[in-house]
């Protein structure tokens, strides 16, 4: 009865504690009356329903916890068995990135979302945070430099983008690389700076930098076009050719019928390569010198310099290659949209982009990915609650409540996974197997 009696204190506390959080956000809401005035409308029952919530969660947690302390006692040393389809997990999951298009027009045909709303609100979307993540994971994870104005890159990249195609009329295809490579540019130059800064120090400059160059895209207006952005980007073709349905373009020549589908799903297509480079390049970084370098200064600096590693150029080519891959990242997005403007480059992107890596954990490519997944689709999700005011009433809207319940489950993560979902990895490098000694000679045995 104590074990209950005390799970049951902990729910009663949770529910109050939860009761007096949502008295202010949530049991009132202003609205503006015909006379507009301010008024407040009671919602209590939609504040007690999250109190019983808590109360159920909490109770039925602190009575399973036990039995959990348990089975993490009785684990043996004994590595279980690879299951079969374990070794063949990446390749599975490749085929199934690969087949999204044609599973989002599977999902349509049956009734399900549109196709448009799966390939860009999921598919594009997520993955350009898995991309930016990626890139951001080099600079926090790997070499442990915690950047805060990550936003910057991405900005850079696409308004590169932007300016190259409508100034100079160069494609994507020259565009995308010199996007890149500009974002490294800046990445050296924002990385001079904070050689000697570390911590909060760093996150304080990095943030400055993303900020300047907010402001400096918003008042350059001769060039950025400030407030308004620069629209009409061109999209990216195949050997000069369009995928819309305009005249001359590949989907009339090839006589198919008109459908922004064909060009949806080539951007997909373009993203999970520049995605599958971006892992692919920091699979091979981290068995490299420098990738070992990024890791060695993560660890301990001033042990890294008695070594010998030159740690301003390590900074440095991890500023550099992150930011290459933001930059990769804004130029897709510039095209994806034909639009660009300050509006998408504020300091929550960072914010989100950051979350991502420590959630998914630091340096691990597979946990930011699934991190990714989980926080963008999850957001995108909250949005499919309208089922929920036959519970709560018409009057409840979940896109309100998005950031709140998106705040409370990274609360519970980092409580329950403090170190990110994926909290091992890989060595770099490992070392072959030391060979037995040889046996002594029979002439020193003998002596």
């Amino acid at each position: 009865m104590g074990a209950v009696g005390g799970a049951l204190k902990k729910a009663i506390l949770a529910a109050l504690v939860t009761l007096g959080l949502a008295f202010p956000i949530i049991a009132y809401r202003t609205d503006v009356d015909l006379s507009n005035h301010l008024v407040l409308i009671a919602r209590w029952p939609l504040a007690a329903a999250l109190a019983g919530a808590a109360l159920v969660a909490t109770l039925l947690l602190s009575l399973l916890r036990p039995s959990w302390g348990e089975a993490r006692a009785v684990k043996t040393g004994r590595k279980a068995a690879e299951h079969p389809l374990s070794r063949h997990l990446p390749q599975l999951g490749l085929a199934l990135l690969l087949a999204v298009p044609f599973i989002a027009a599977a999902s349509a045909a049956l009734g399900g979302p549109g196709v448009l709303k799966l390939i860009d609100n999921y598919g594009i979307q997520i993955l350009t945070y898995v991309l930016l993540a990626w890139g951001l994971n080099i600079v926090v994870g790997l070499a442990g430099l915690l950047d805060l104005g990550f936003v910057a890159f991405y900005a850079v990249g696409a308004y590169s983008t932007a300016l190259l195609s409508k100034t100079y009329g160069l494609s994507f295809w020259l565009c995308l690389p010199l996007a890149g490579i500009l974002a490294s540019f800046w990445g050296l130059l924002i990385g001079f700076p904070v050689l000697r800064l570390k911590g909060d120090y760093l996150a304080i400059v990095t943030l400055a930098f993303a900020e300047i160059v907010r402001l400096v895209i918003i008042n350059w207006v001769p060039v950025t076009g400030g407030y308004a952005g620069i629209s009409s980007i061109p999209k990216p073709t195949i050997f000069g050719y369009t995928l819309g349905s305009e005249p001359g373009g590949l989907m009339r020549l090839a006589g198919l019928p008109p459908s922004p589908i064909y060009r949806l799903a080539f951007m997909y297509y373009i993203l999970l390569a520049l995605a599958l480079f971006a892992y692919w390049v920091t699979r091979r970084l981290r068995a490299l010198p420098a990738g070992r370098a990024w890791e060695a200064m993560r660890e301990d600096e001033i042990a890294c310099r008695s070594l010998g590693i030159n740690t301003v150029a390590t900074k440095l080519s991890a500023f550099a290659a992150g930011a290459f891959f933001g930059g990769l990242a804004g130029s897709f997005f510039a095209v994806h949209q034909s639009f660009v403007s300050p509006k998408s480059f504020e300091f929550m992107e960072s914010a989100i982009i950051v979350a991502i890596v420590v959630l998914g954990g630091l340096g691990s490519s597979i946990g930011v990915a699934i991190a990714a997944v989980v926080m963008i689709g999850g957001t995108e999700l909250l949005r499919e609650l309208s089922f929920l005011r036959a519970v709560l009433g018409d009057e409840f809207d979940p896109t309100q409540y998005r950031m709140l319940l998106f705040g409370l489950a990274m609360v519970l993560l980092m409580i329950w996974r403090p170190k990110g979902l994926v909290a091992t990895r890989e060595p770099s490098i490992t070392l072959p197997p030391r060979a037995a000694p040889a046996a002594a000679p029979a002439a020193l045995a003998a002596e």
